[in-house]
């Protein structure tokens, strides 16, 4: 485990003093009040949140000022993730980041679109020489959109350090009200060890929460044995908001002496998809709950964990009377406390721990190579973070690899044999992951020879899958051989139900036209203003490519007025 042991004594000299950061240098970076619908450090699909999501009043547009002053170092345009993102770094060392632009603004904007039109392409990643782009405190950046991966119109906001290490904003003074107490759901007990136990049981066991009139809680007396682990479901909420927002702060102790602390201040990308080991992945697969599991398990290198006795476990022992408490804070400093009583009782186990043995065992630390049928699997070193047992099966094209109920850390190949396909019919096929509507959604494919191979980090079910349809262009806000004048922009839908799409580029009269591309609304869009020169008869024609190499070509005349 000497990969795991490295990333443990990278991330223990994270350990910094609170007091060395400024918290009157950075400004709210829009002119409305700050109303959250996302915290630093929630808990995400495979990674922590590393900024704060602003609410826009439910619409884009909202001006974006430069807190600080400082230079545009670096400038991301995609059609996924942060869609538009701005980063600024400032004379002490930080750099500040915004993401779901809906655009950026004066100099900025021009020069990220004169950069599309030289490359032809929407999608791009620029580095300005420090020396082009400089902003001062309060100047207009940009403007507030859902670009991306946006779930709706937000700026997702962040604040990191000279490492890149993104940081919680609120640290450096950013004011957003909380007069909100952390809202606990539930707690659970693992079983840690052979002779462990609780309630007579080795298994993940809730309990039941009690409320006192306090407004904090108790759970129901346990009988336990062993080394024992526990785990929270939370939440806070912060005023103005009805979202569910991360903790801050979890601290545990038992019998009154501490035994575990995370804090949500600071982490690095590096670590952030070690969340998958910190919550119990298991049930939030299967609950749509996420459970923090207050200890650390070997392989978790998590550097919000900051304090820790035994990795947070308790022992209990027989014939003794102990209480385990937890107290989750925000911010503000609002608590909530939990307390939990504990019997030690050495007693007859009558719930095993419920372990399904298959055919095929994994070392975590070894690599492991897997055929079944047509399929070949690779398994490096410490994809996974234990040993376990996994369900691998292959029925035809079918390749069942267990369920999505353990996380995998690092990718995974899975190699398919097509020798048995047509040659005609080899270059449109695709491995893809069956979603719960039971069809094939691509997985990143490449063909060499008779084989594809894919990389994953999910487990489930494959398929080998064909795509012979092209993508759908269809008009959206014209037709044929009318007159457009008074619209804004031109847009196009493109779908694409199999492989998905891969590539597009777009021209009227021959030349390139920027169509910025909303993959939530399957929708391109291109926007007047670029005055690409037009005449009063336009052709426009667009070239949609799937994932298998399927094109579509759209063509249609429209008319516009010159300005």
């Amino acid at each position: 485990m000497k990969k795991f042991l490295s990333f443990c004594l990278l991330f223990s000299g994270f350990a910094y003093s609170q007091s060395n950061i400024p918290t009157d240098y950075f400004s709210n970076p829009l002119e409305i009040d700050l109303i959250l619908s996302g915290s630093f450090g929630e808990l995400r699909s495979n990674h922590f949140h590393s900024g704060l999501d602003i609410k826009t009043k439910q619409r884009e547009g909202q001006p974006v000022f430069a807190p600080a002053d400082g230079y545009v170092s670096r400038i991301k345009v995609g059609s996924f993730g942060y869609g538009k993102a701005l980063y600024i770094l400032h004379p002490n060392g930080y750099t500040t980041v915004y993401g779901h632009l809906r655009s950026y603004a004066g100099a900025i904007e021009k020069y990220v679109k004169d950069t599309q039109y030289e490359k032809e392409t929407y999608e791009t990643e620029l580095f300005p020489d420090k020396t082009l782009l400089h902003v001062k405190k309060g100047d207009l950046i940009a403007y507030t959109g859902n670009t991306g991966g946006s779930g709706g119109p937000h700026l997702h906001f962040e604040i990191r350090d000279a490492a890149q290490r993104p940081m919680n904003p609120l640290l450096f003074g950013i004011e957003v009200p909380d007069s909100k107490t952390p809202i606990v759901s539930a707690i659970f007990a693992y079983p840690i060890g052979e002779d462990a136990h609780v309630n007579q049981g080795q298994n993940r066991t809730k309990l039941r929460l009690i409320k006192q009139k306090d407004g904090n809680f108790k759970t129901e007396d346990i009988t336990a044995y062993g080394k024992i682990g526990f785990g929270i479901t939370t939440y806070d909420q912060l005023d103005g908001a009805s979202n569910k927002n991360g903790s801050y702060k979890i601290e545990t102790r038992f019998n009154g002496a501490e035994k575990f602390e995370v804090i949500f201040n600071k982490f690095a990308f590096s670590e952030t998809r070690y969340l998958n080991r910190y919550v119990d992945y298991e049930y939030w697969e299967t609950n749509k709950s996420r459970v923090q599991k207050l200890f650390r398990e070997p392989n978790n290198p998590l550097s919000i964990i900051t304090k820790e006795d035994d990795n947070g476990f308790v022992t209990v022992k027989d014939s003794l009377h102990s209480i385990y408490s937890i107290e989750v804070s925000d911010f503000k400093g609002n608590r909530r406390f939990i307390s939990v009583p504990i019997e030690g009782a050495k007693m007859e186990i009558l719930e095993p721990k419920n372990i399904v043995k298959t055919d095929d065992y994994i070392y975590a630390d070894h690599s492991n190579s897997i055929t079944k049928g047509k399929y070949s699997i690779y398994i490096p070193a410490n994809s996974l973070y234990e040993d376990t047992y996994l369900n691998i099966k292959n029925e035809g094209d079918t390749l069942i690899f267990h369920e999505d109920v353990i996380p995998i850390h690092t990718n995974i190949s899975i190699t398919a044999d097509i020798s048995a396909y047509k040659d005609v019919d080899k270059d449109k096929l695709y491995i893809g992951r069956l979603n719960y509507r039971g069809l094939p959604y691509y997985n990143s494919t490449k063909r060499i020879n008779d084989k594809l191979v894919t990389k994953t980090r999910t487990f489930g079910t494959y398929v080998i899958a064909s795509d012979t349809i092209p993508p759908e262009i269809k008009p959206v806000n014209f037709s044929e051989g009318k007159w457009i004048s008074n619209q804004n922009f031109l847009q196009v839908k493109i779908t694409d139900d199999l492989s998905g799409i891969s590539s597009y580029r777009a021209t009227i009269n021959g030349k390139f036209v920027l169509m910025e591309y909303e993959y939530k609304k399957d929708v391109l869009t291109y926007n007047f203003n670029d005055n690409v020169n037009l005449d009063s008869e336009n052709n426009l024609k667009v070239i949609v490519t799937d994932n298998v190499g399927n094109s579509a070509t759209f063509e249609a005349k429209f008319f516009r007025k010159h300005p």
